[in-house]
């Protein structure tokens, strides 16, 4: 791709408008739209676009972005609740092991089937989220116990990492394992805290002065601000920067103004753009061009075993915690995305020589599978002539 900064911003939001046309006229979610869209300009087709350093930073920044504008729709107790919590040790814990046993069965030996397990383990939170905004349903119950139970996943599928590769090097360290878990919990809790003591005061003060006529953006660059802030604390504790940017957001859900512009808006239109960029890069990032039907077929259990341990371990623990069947069922499909977070995992285990090339594209082509179809489902089979606006 031409190396010039505009032209790989120009193509790449092109490739994303392309998307929500394509998605249009299927009648999709747009994330469909741009994941296939990528797929046809990157190496597997076109190879208009390949997965540069440029557009890597560009999806993560679109990533952050997202995951602020989903923790705008969220209050800070609601990461505290106790069901949301026992679904996602569920989900994790029921692909580790389906997926550790699959692998297993396919000749891995063990220290790679428990990265390949950790991989099927975290949820994507980006694509449902997005998914659940666009059909207007962000404030169901359903949707507020997978997007909680998805952010504790993430850090739980954090953890089964840090412990997957201590098995393997066959050098296990607990107390390290506990630090991260003690360090996840205190980022949450004093990051919501903290922001909502300090933030909160500030936004409201300039909001009351006359400061904010003279610059009525200053709230919203605030928000955004805080957002990469905290996306770089939480990277920095070793934590995923999408959890720090939802906990941003969060912070400034309960910040209402009236003189200055709205954080709420202001944040939409720019995931808007950087959001759909991060989608197009999902397909970017693989290249199909290497597939063998061994590889195939590995992703194919794959897939089916990402798509089920999701359903059994989030769905089935949500209908005995107290949720009706279809909210369960929603639950299920809802926590099935791997999308960009079983990505990275794949991509550090090939660069640690963990896992080779055919496994990673399997682990890929099972990221893209699972990101596809439940937008898909979600739309078409569980709210199906259900659509609201918001």
């Amino acid at each position: 791709m031409h190396e010039s900064i505009e032209f790989q911003m120009s193509l790449l939001l092109a490739v994303a408008l392309a998307g929500h046309l394509l998605s249009s006229l299927v009648r999709q979610p747009a994330v469909v739209g741009q994941i296939i869209a990528g797929l046809l300009v990157g190496p597997s087709l076109f190879g208009w676009i390949t997965y540069t350093h440029f557009v890597a930073n560009i999806a993560h920044l679109g990533a952050i972005v997202l995951l602020f504008v989903v923790g705008l729709e969220f209050r800070a107790r609601e990461l505290a609740a106790v069901r949301p919590f026992i679904i996602a040790v569920a989900g994790v814990l029921v692909p580790w092991v389906a997926g550790y046993l699959l692998a297993r069965g396919f000749g891995f030996e063990s220290s790679r089937a428990l990265l390949i397990g950790v991989a099927l383990s975290a949820t994507s939170i980006a694509i449902t989220a997005d998914t659940l905004r666009e059909l207007g349903r962000l404030q169901t119950p359903a949707a507020r116990l997978i997007i909680g139970a998805a952010v504790i996943d993430d850090v739980l599928a954090l953890l089964a990492l840090s412990l997957a590769e201590q098995l393997g090097s066959g050098n296990i360290v607990p107390l390290a394992i506990m630090l991260m878990l003690v360090k996840a919990a205190a980022f949450i809790g004093l990051g919501t805290i903290i922001g909502t003591m300090i933030l909160s005061r500030i936004a409201h003060h300039v909001d009351q002065s006359r400061f904010a006529e003279r610059s009525p953006e200053f709230v919203f660059v605030l928000g955004m601000l805080t957002a990469f802030v905290y996306a770089m604390v939480a990277e920095y504790l070793g934590l995923s920067a999408i959890v720090g940017a939802f906990v941003a957001g969060i912070v400034f859900e309960g910040i209402k103004v009236t003189h200055s512009r709205s954080v709420h808006i202001g944040a939409e239109y720019v995931r808007a753009a950087f959001g759909a960029v991060f989608f197009v890069s999902l397909g970017v990032l693989a290249d199909l061009r290497v597939l063998h039907t061994d590889t195939l077929w590995f992703a194919a259990a794959l897939t089916l075993v990402a798509l089920l341990s999701k359903f059994v371990g989030c769905g089935l623990t949500a209908r005995l915690t107290g949720s009706g069947v279809r909210d369960s069922l929603i639950i299920g499909v809802g926590m099935a995305p791997r999308g960009e977070v079983a990505m990275v995992i794949a991509l550090l285990a090939l660069n640690r020589g963990i896992i080779a090339q055919p496994a990673y594209v399997a682990l890929v082509l099972m990221s893209l599978a699972t990101t596809l179809v439940v937008p898909v489902l979600l739309r078409n089979w569980l709210f199906k002539n259900q659509e609201t606006t918001g």
